[in-house]
């Protein structure tokens, strides 16, 4: 990964790529036609609910195959010694990661293109892979891609549980991204010190912990029917680091400066909020659900003001979340509570209407193509972030029978809600101006130079630290980086296939996650459980 505010390499080339495509970019914004992106429709008469889904039917094999490539990034990106390794050039990797605190940190998964753990990300990516199987475990078993989701997630929440020795000690990060990002290497080869990084008491970082304690929460609820012990150690984790992170409060970009130039976090409010959302449902703990909507709600989750869904703001995410009870319902919850769940449900809705491009309040920040767009860096998280949470609010919908969201007076069904999602997804997957596959390996036309010290070095290769004669050939990548998506376009639609443009061809490990759960729930129509227990 290169800093988000600035990288150590290619970034001449960069501001080149920039500049050429600024001035098309302000033009081409402005052609999109009325509609376009999807989830179009809307009417100014409410429709009738429709029927509920039954079991998963036939699957749609252009998602089943992309959710199956989709998944193989975490292969590529598994740090530690590798069990039935499916990815010939990937080889054991950071064995000795952690031994300096005797402890054994050599799983989890590399950030991005470079070979930094970073836990905050990590723990977002395991969230939101766990909430996807959660969500879409049958749609997943359909499609024969369960297993490698299960053994994706369970790499990480290894690595947390590893990382969380005591209760108020939690290992944030792993290596030290200067000298990092100073090599271009394979991981197999890497010499250079990698020192740990710790929270504690002294030193907070609420929102990583918070993040952490989500994660092994919506964990436990995956491996509770497979594997019991281990439901109940993610589950033990979960609520010591939520106490910790709740009670040592700050943040950890403040606690270490450094990490404002990789993963500055802006709060860690909405950290509380989201862990506090998973705790519930993981426990059916009425403390949490007062926590996050009596005690906290008017104060943290800034109801009514909706945001981009993010490994940094998670409020959309819990909006989105806590609808989930709104619409299935809790015999036990108080009319305090629920009016604090409608208020999570109106500003999820206004997330939904803030998502279609024919809503009265649609974001008029998309592309020509009708891509949503709201960075240059890493471009299609967003979208994809976007989308997950569209597909997941349709399914509870229409499981609810739910007949449609009113956006300032115009209605829209879930079909509307999960046409947007699909139009996201068949961007992703090669629906666009330039017909390109931006999921590596689906497809014939993809990205061939990833920003990827792995992918772009033969695996037979001796470079030391300094291979970066890898990172600036103009020659396709070697290895095949399956499943990466990479950054994305600019807002004209544009991509330029240069692995020193790390803007667009770097692939981040958090934009998986999402992913495999826009895919898995296009995968095939099925209603949803009402309940993760």
């Amino acid at each position: 990964m290169v800093s988000k505010r600035g990288g150590c390499c290619g970034w001449l080339i960069v501001a080149l790529v920039l500049a050429l495509v600024a001035t098309a970019a302000v033009v081409a914004i402005m052609k999109r036609k009325p509609g376009g992106g999807g989830g179009g429709g809307g009417s100014s008469r409410r429709p009738k609910p429709l029927p509920v889904p039954g079991p998963p039917g036939d699957v749609d094999s252009k998602y089943g195959d992309s959710l199956g490539i989709a998944l193989q990034f975490f292969q590529v990106q598994k740090a530690g010694k590798l069990v039935d390794n499916q990815i010939p050039w990937r080889g054991d990797s950071a064995l000795d990661d952690g031994k300096e605190a005797k402890l054994d940190l050599s799983k989890g998964l590399y950030d991005a293109g470079d070979h930094m753990k970073f836990t905050f990300p990590m723990a977002f990516t395991a969230t939101v892979l766990a909430w996807s199987i959660l969500e879409y475990g049958d749609q997943m078993t359909a499609a024969k891609q369960l297993d490698p989701a299960l053994d994706g997630l369970r790499w990480i929440t290894d690595f947390l549980i590893a990382a969380h020795p005591s209760d108020n000690v939690l290992y944030i990060q792993v290596g030290d991204p200067d000298l990092d990002h100073n090599c271009w290497q394979r991981p197999e080869t890497m010499t250079e010190k990698r020192p740990l990084t710790q929270i504690n008491p002294k030193s907070p970082g609420s929102d990583i912990a918070a993040e952490a304690a989500a994660a092994m929460a919506a964990a436990s609820m995956v491996f509770k029917s497979s594997d019991t012990k281990y439901s109940d150690t993610l589950l033990q984790h979960a609520q010591k680091l939520f106490t910790f992170a709740d009670t040592y409060r700050g943040i950890s970009s403040d606690t270490y400066p450094k990490l404002q130039s990789y993963y500055n976090s802006t709060s860690y409010v909405d950290e509380l909020l989201w862990a506090a959302s998973w705790l519930y449902h993981a426990t059916g703990d009425q403390t949490y659900l007062s926590y996050v909507t009596v005690q906290n709600g008017k104060a943290y989750a800034d109801w009514g003001r909706p945001t981009w869904f993010s490994w940094d703001d998670k409020l959309p995410g819990t909006q989105v979340l806590l609808s989930r009870v709104n619409f299935f319902g809790s015999k036990q919850t108080s009319n305090a509570e629920n009016m604090g769940l409608k208020s999570y449900r109106d500003t999820a809705e206004a997330v939904i209407c803030g998502l279609l491009p024919d809503s009265p309040s649609a974001t008029g920040s998309r592309t020509g193509g009708g891509l949503v767009w709201i960075s240059g860096w890493n471009s299609l998280q967003h979208a994809t972030n976007a989308a997950f949470l569209a597909v997941v609010y349709s399914d509870y919908m229409l499981t609810s029978q739910t007949a449609a969201v009113e956006c300032s007076g115009k209605y829209f069904s879930p079909t509307d809600i999960r046409n947007f999602a699909i139009s996201q997804a068949n961007y992703i997957l090669g629906d666009n101006p330039m017909k390109l596959s931006y999921l590596v390996g689906y497809g014939s036309n993809y990205p061939q130079q990833v920003h990827h010290r792995g992918a772009s070095i033969p695996s037979d290769a001796k470079t030391g630290c300094k291979g970066f004669d890898y990172l600036h050939s103009t020659s396709p990548n070697p290895n095949i980086a399956t499943g990466a998506l990479v950054g994305g376009p600019f807002q004209n639609d544009s991509f330029v296939d240069l692995r020193d443009n790390a803007v667009q061809t770097e692939s981040s490990t958090y934009n998986s996650g999402t992913l495999v759960g826009l895919l898995s729930g296009l995968v095939t129509m099925s209603s949803i459980a009402k309940t993760f227990t």
